[in-house]
């Protein structure tokens, strides 16, 4: 029989075969010696054991996968940011909207706790870069129906800084779900991770969302060797000026004739975007593949 994997814990997968059915797995051994792993989101053959147990026989084509969260099938990530406590730096922002375009997933910025801190600035700086934002209050309701729009028919992991609310928006979204939040410390701005393993949950109005751990732990080491080689194409909106440069290769970051710092120059671009990536480039300069 066939299912898709709605949840990962110490060792077995929860895989729904139809009907909200679940069927608890194991994985075959042969996944362990290929080096793969099932990953929630992902399409699976399985064979029932009977009472109610079973077994993962082969994984379907994916789209994407992430390692750190481990998911697969990814249509889009929201990025839930905040510029009320935690407050969240526009580089981790931007770090993901890069990881974004490097696995083929369209980005949605979700500003959250709107009731607390307007959320306009972040608002403006990513509708400017060309990435739809919705600003929503989990406490209040405010922006909710807006943002089930922009889920409905979509796989979407939510992504954050923690104690911005991601667990919190799934309640609201839903509240027959529950989901343990936590408390964010006034010190230090930053809230606890509540989050401690991969789920995928059903949103009333064919909305489908992977709820995950904060930036931390989001697949970004990894990943790193593919940003060097493509972090230009990470940023769409670099796009229109990148095959307009003088050179061939051009590094935009410091070159005569570079269009990208053009239209930086002239307005064009958000500065904040290049400083990002600037930042990134940095990092990523000097990185060999046998670092990784």
């Amino acid at each position: 029989m066939t299912g898709r994997i709605q949840k990962a814990l110490s060792g077995f997968y929860y895989v729904d075969i139809g009907d909200g059915t679940l069927l608890t797995c194991k994985a075959r051994g042969k996944f362990r010696k290929e080096g793969v792993s099932p990953l929630v989101g992902d399409h699976v053959e399985c064979t029932a054991l009977g009472g109610g147990e079973g077994v993962v026989e082969a994984i379907g084509p994916r789209r994407n996968s992430f390692d750190r969260p481990a998911v697969a099938n990814i249509d889009q990530l929201v990025i839930i940011a905040s510029e009320a406590i935690p407050r969240t730096e526009p580089y981790l922002i931007d770090r993901m909207t890069a990881i974004a375009a490097l696995k083929g997933c369209d980005v949605l910025v979700c500003v959250n706790k709107c009731d607390l801190a307007s959320g306009e600035a972040l608002r403006d700086y990513y509708a400017r870069a060309g990435y739809p934002v919705v600003r929503v209050s989990a406490a209040t309701g405010e922006g909710l129906e807006e943002l089930r729009k922009f889920i409905s028919g979509k796989l979407s992991a939510f992504t954050g800084n923690s104690g911005v609310g991601k667990s919190s928006i799934l309640n609201a979204l839903d509240p027959s779900y529950q989901i343990k939040v936590g408390e964010v410390s006034q010190a230090l701005g930053r809230g606890k991770h509540t989050t401690r393993h991969v789920e995928l949950y059903r949103i009333a109005g064919g909305a489908e969302i992977i709820d995950t751990p904060g930036f931390s732990s989001f697949d970004a080491d990894t990943l790193s060797l593919a940003l060097k080689q493509h972090l230009p194409e990470t940023f769409p909106d670099f796009a229109p000026y990148i095959d307009s440069c003088r050179f061939v290769g051009c590094s935009h970051t410091k070159e005569d004739g570079c269009a990208v710092l053009g239209a930086l120059r002239d307005g064009k671009l958000v500065q904040g975007r290049h400083e990002s990536y600037l930042r990134l480039y940095r990092e990523l300069k000097d990185l060999k593949e046998w670092d990784i």
